[in-house]
């Protein structure tokens, strides 16, 4: 059996490059997958997946990684994918999940689901950083994705966008923390909140600062609920908190997406 030969791309190419030469391979649907909010302590966890159609039909103005775009631009890009993607899914995953099931594993299944929801079901599946299995289809874990591959940008944008809209209703739900601000992310502003008024039921509690946090918010001889804890014990909620329950991420808890 002959080995195809390898495809080589061209180091001053563009963000459409890697795709192009996925469908040159005869890879018409290129999904590509990407999170928002790992690095967050409050809020959830969201994974969005895209596929963008072929030639200039596919092109995005101002496409780029989530992270380089300023807010209104990203809201920009966020509209522009949602019109003229071929089909996309974004998939939100709860904090109080985050903290029972462990960030990874809900990271890798909260991609897995996205990618599996999309209404075009793909041929190859390129990701931000690390290879997710089980889409079932050949794939690629490409190092900074969402700089250099247009559908994992476009699923960054997805994704941030999302998230950052959650976290500023979560601001008007829980107001003192900043979340409209920092948008959940550990910042001067965020720790000072947290020393301050303790965690509230959309922090994670598996996270070390949080769980430090909610042990010096307890009040002396409460004690914490189960469920909700760290190695070696559980952790508090804050005296004005209870953390609602929370599906499986297996169950979707938020989802929504589109297909052209």
């Amino acid at each position: 059996m002959l080995t195809p030969p390898r495809t080589l791309l061209r180091r001053d190419g563009d963000i459409y490059t890697l795709e192009r030469a996925l469908h040159r391979r005869g890879f018409a649907v290129v999904a590509g997958a990407d999170e928002a909010g790992r690095g967050a302590c409050a809020g959830p966890l969201v994974a969005a997946a895209a596929v963008l159609g072929t030639g200039r039909r596919g092109e995005i103005p101002e496409l780029a990684d989530s992270k380089l775009l300023t807010p209104a631009a990203r809201e920009r890009v966020y509209d522009a994918v949602v019109a003229r993607a071929l089909a996309y899914r974004v998939v939100v995953v709860e904090a109080a999940e985050v903290d029972a099931r462990g960030l990874h594993v809900c990271n890798v299944a909260a991609l897995r689901r996205a990618l599996a929801g999309l209404p075009v079901p793909p041929q190859y599946v390129l990701t931000d950083g690390f290879r997710v299995d089980g889409a079932g289809v050949p794939g690629l874990a490409v190092w900074k994705g969402d700089q250099v591959a247009a559908c994992v940008a476009a699923a960054s944008v997805l994704a941030k966008v999302t998230r950052d809209r959650i976290m500023v209703g979560l601001d008007g739900t829980y107001p003192g923390y900043g979340f409209a601000v920092h948008k959940g992310y550990v910042t001067p502003e965020h720790r000072e909140a947290l020393t301050r008024l303790g965690p509230c039921a959309e922090h994670r509690f598996s996270y070390v600062n949080v769980a430090a946090a909610a042990r010096a918010a307890r009040p002396v001889g409460v004690e914490p609920p189960t469920g909700a804890g760290t190695p070696g014990g559980t952790v508090g909620v804050a005296r004005r908190a209870r953390r609602r329950s929370t599906p499986s991420v297996g169950e979707d808890v938020a989802m929504e997406g589109g297909g052209r």
